[in-house]
């Protein structure tokens, strides 16, 4: 049985990260570039957003019962065969915890463009997951 508190927790943690990636966010890359306390704030809470999605994706299927992948790219994979997530948003959430590996690994070395791209593009998958989540729970 899936923990409601602990999947509203983590489901208004990425929503809160989200929003505030958005009130910083220029439209600009290169103003991005430029910017160090955007740059930062994109960051930390990229971070939060992908980090609570993985421990969200885990604790669901570990409340299921399922075997507990080994990467974090295969939690995101084994929600969508298990049907609780479709595959493509899998796809692109596994893809987003290897730039949450990134972000946690290599602070100094980060592309500023890729980062600037993925939130101007990509938010919406962490969304997307928080309400499929969020259905998937009340059934």
């Amino acid at each position: 049985m899936v923990d409601r508190l602990r999947l509203a927790t983590h489901i208004a943690s990425i929503r809160d990260a989200v929003a505030r990636i958005r009130e910083v966010l220029p439209a600009d890359p290169a103003a991005f570039a430029a910017d160090r306390t955007a740059r930062e704030v994109v960051a930390l809470n990229l971070f939060v957003a992908i980090q609570d999605a993985i421990d969200l994706a885990v604790h669901w299927l570990a409340d299921e019962g399922s075997a507990v992948p080994e990467s974090y790219r295969a939690a995101f994979l084994a929600l969508a065969e298990q049907g609780v997530v479709d595959v493509a948003l899998a796809e692109n959430l596994a893809a987003a915890s290897g730039l949450r590996n990134l972000v946690a690994h290599r602070y100094g070395a980060l592309d500023w463009a890729r980062i600037h791209g993925f939130a101007a593009t990509r938010l919406g998958d962490l969304e997307a997951f928080c309400t499929a989540m969020a259905r998937r729970a009340e059934s």
